[in-house]
């Protein structure tokens, strides 16, 4: 089984690259801002490294998938408009639980923190993506979408439809868009969603909408008193693929190793990034508590 969705996204790379290098322009020329060439090839080599990881992906998920369609609850009827429309909003619900518990979740996060670890935020950056989803599982969400009776195909051509979309949210050239930002994810709200000031860190996990971050306490909005700063909260302060992708991973192998007991590795692997059996550590919730308190 092909993943459509990859295919989607691999045939709007010409696109992608030539907005990519307009961007750089008009940074450059227009805005008189450095680019930052070295982050950006990095992004490169991971994007490649992403793609050879993800073409094992249909083999080794295809009899998962297929298994689970034939056990499917019912079949939902995708030549109506509102099977189509059920869709939409069914991949779009499990993106943002998704997204949500990557972010939440240190074993998904190892994959995610990838796409988080540029300094900069732009086009370049939307193709920076983790090279381990297999073994940290996001593919898992979308497995009820089949159980309910989405074909597994139209799952996964909607998710890249969702994921091509995302692309043009990766920049600081687009200002807010007005009425839209009540309804859709937009440049201003994914600003906020890879920004690490405490105010933002953890907000904005919608992929197309901005709706259930609203329905569920997870919405920030970009304010013009607060620029954004990019990036990790702990930094990784290398450019080489092999590092950034695999960071993560290598600090849960070295706390596992570290653990005192069976209730700590667990901590330490599935616990929000920055758990430590003594708080010594900062999590999204202790960086927020601090901020809150010096304003007092």
């Amino acid at each position: 089984m092909d993943d459509p969705g990859l295919t989607i996204r691999t045939l709007a790379l010409p696109l992608a690259l030539l907005l990519m290098a307009f961007e750089a322009a008009w940074l450059l020329r227009v805005r008189q801002r450095t680019y930052p060439w070295r982050e950006a090839a990095a992004s490169f080599a991971i994007a490649i490294g992403n793609r050879l990881a993800q073409a094992a992906a249909p083999l080794l998920l295809a009899p998962v998938y297929l298994l689970a369609w034939t056990f499917r609850i019912d079949t939902v009827p995708l030549d109506t408009w509102w099977g189509l429309a059920a869709l939409f909003l069914a991949v779009e619900f499990a993106y943002y639980w998704m997204h949500r518990l990557s972010h939440e979740c240190r074993w998904l996060w190892a994959t995610h923190a990838v796409h988080h670890s540029p300094r900069h935020l732009n086009l370049t950056a939307a193709y920076r993506l983790g090279w381990t989803n297999l073994v940290s599982g996001q593919w898992l969400f979308w497995l009820p979408l089949v159980i309910v009776g989405f074909h597994p195909a139209a799952v996964f051509m909607m998710l890249g439809l969702n994921l091509l979309y995302q692309f043009w949210l990766h920049t600081e050239l687009v200002p807010r868009l007005g009425p839209l930002e009540w309804l859709l994810n937009t440049p201003s709200h994914h600003r906020v969603h890879h920004a690490t000031n405490p105010a933002y860190l953890d907000r904005n996990y919608g992929g197309v909408l901005i709706v259930f971050d609203r329905l569920f306490g997870s919405f920030a909005a970009e304010r013009p008193d607060m620029p954004c700063r990019y990036g990790l909260v702990r930094q990784i302060d290398s450019h080489n693929p092999f590092v950034i992708a695999f960071g993560e991973w290598r600090g849960i192998l070295r706390d596992l190793r570290a653990a005192g007991g069976w209730r700590d590795r667990l901590g330490f692997a599935f616990g929000p990034p920055g758990w430590s059996p003594d708080g010594s550590r900062e999590t999204t919730a202790s960086i927020r508590a601090r901020a809150d308190k010096l304003k007092v």
